[in-house]
């Protein structure tokens, strides 16, 4: 007697809602990965924006009135660059902090299919804009600056919306672990947009811009083409297939699978919870001011390590950008591997699987429609940190690395000190009835 392959026996002793769930994971980590590798270029860029240019050889061709900053890219060839680049950064992440608080109350109330593929589209057009400022000669500081504020605000549909269709597919029993892993998706985003950026750093750095730009809008395409947002939305389309077929025929089934239609419609319209509503859930609060911390000290590795190896170690930008990608994997013994596990870690954990907990959290009874609205709130105050790291990194830098350095362990200090405060809490929550939650020491 024949049997079946293998393979074919493993791929059919799954479910078709394992299926699901499978490439649902599959495609939100491949979005944010893709929101990740276009946020990167403009560390890897920097270094080549901002030369020592008495260092390179200049084209015989070529007039020169000042040997130091020759080849530099106006405006970022005056002594103030630094400054420019932390304005630069801040128009990108105070945009983004700003936007993310209204992000989820609209990711809560809009079909997130639709608000996700439009942000991944529109985010892909002004990164590309970014980087065509090199081919259309544009020096003008308010442009970049500009493309950068639009694209803040654009980059904030991604995280509440992907964090959601996640927490809709799978149950808390399983989330944590889950979205341990799925949240590495940061890192390869990262990685991926470093070495994307390197490549074409050094001969056309609006490239860098450009390729992450096309990259983000095609899978913004892919995203409407095929992202189901939860399971209660693929059985309401099965079933009003189903209804307008006239394929319930037996009375018993019939009125089991109207039941089942009319339960998953109320469920499927229950009242999106309010911005006061999430604050009073238990845990948020105290999370967002840690994740606050903890962002400002990752965006400032993210927008300012490449610059600080250039200068230090005298690498070219491309050495500098691959480098750098190494405070994502933790591959190298000393400064990046310590950091890179030790930020990064408490970072992923908080706006993954904490935040999908605190928003589903048994105060809420069952209402799942807070979590987009939470994971915005804990995300955004962590993204004012991430704002004021790169700032202050600019302002402090000229006056030493090692200052920027102390600024960096300060901000440790005071996350731990958030997160190591009362242990018992107590909350009014959004239903109306108070509820005490203990916290363990971490």
């Amino acid at each position: 007697m024949r049997s079946l392959a293998p393979g074919i026996k493993l791929i059919t002793s799954f479910s078709r809602d394992s299926w699901y769930r499978f490439v649902i994971l599959l495609l939100t980590f491949v979005f944010y990965t893709t929101y990740h590798l276009s946020r990167k270029p403009i560390s890897i860029v920097k270094s080549q924006l901002h030369r020592n240019c008495s260092n390179v050889i200049h084209p015989a061709d070529l007039n020169i009135t000042d040997n130091d900053t020759w080849c530099d890219w106006a405006p970022f060839d005056q002594n103030n660059y630094r400054n420019l680049f932390g304005v630069l950064d801040n128009c990108f992440l105070v945009a983004y902090a700003i936007g993310m608080f209204f992000s989820g109350i609209f990711g809560e109330r809009l079909p997130l299919r639709y608000y996700l593929s439009s942000g991944m589209i529109l985010s892909g057009i002004f990164t590309a804009l970014f980087g065509l400022g090199f081919y259309w000669q544009i020096h003008s500081l308010w442009y970049y600056c500009l493309v950068q504020a639009l694209n803040g605000l654009v980059q904030t549909t991604g995280w509440p919306a992907v964090v959601a269709c996640v927490g809709n597919w799978f149950g808390k029993g399983k989330r944590g672990f889950i979205m341990g892993v799925w949240n590495s998706h940061t890192s390869v985003g990262n990685i991926l947009g470093s070495l994307i950026a390197g490549v074409y750093v050094s001969s056309a750095w609006g490239l860098s811009f450009i390729v992450p730009g096309i990259i983000i809008a095609v899978a913004g395409v892919i995203c409407f083409l095929f992202l189901v947002e939860s399971k209660s939305h693929l059985r309401l389309e099965g079933n009003l297939l189903l209804h307008a077929c006239g394929l319930f025929t037996k009375t018993g089934t019939e009125g089991k699978q109207k039941q089942r239609l009319s339960v998953e419609m109320v469920e499927d319209h229950t009242e999106a919870i309010s911005f006061c509503g999430a604050l009073r859930i238990p845990g948020v609060v105290e999370f967002s001011l840690c994740l606050l911390f903890a962002k400002l000290v990752s965006y400032t590795f993210l927008y300012w390590l490449p610059l600080y190896i250039a200068n230090v170690a005298h690498f070219d930008p491309k050495e500098a950008g691959d480098l750098s990608t190494l405070f994502d994997v933790g591959g190298i013994v000393g400064m990046l591997l310590w950091c890179g596990a030790l930020v990064n870690g408490p970072y992923a954990l908080i706006t993954t699987a904490v935040s999908a907990d605190l928003g589903t959290h048994e105060c809420l009874r069952g209402n799942s429609r807070a979590l987009s609205t939470v994971t915005a709130i804990i995300d955004g105050t962590g993204s004012i940190g991430a704002a004021v790291g790169p700032l202050l990194a600019g302002l402090i830098s000229p006056t030493g690395w090692n200052n920027v350095f102390y600024m960096l362990i300060a901000a440790d200090v005071l996350a731990c000190l958030v997160r190591l405060k009362a242990d018992v809490h107590t909350c009014l929550c959004p239903t109306g009835e108070t509820v005490i939650r203990v916290w363990k020491k971490s």
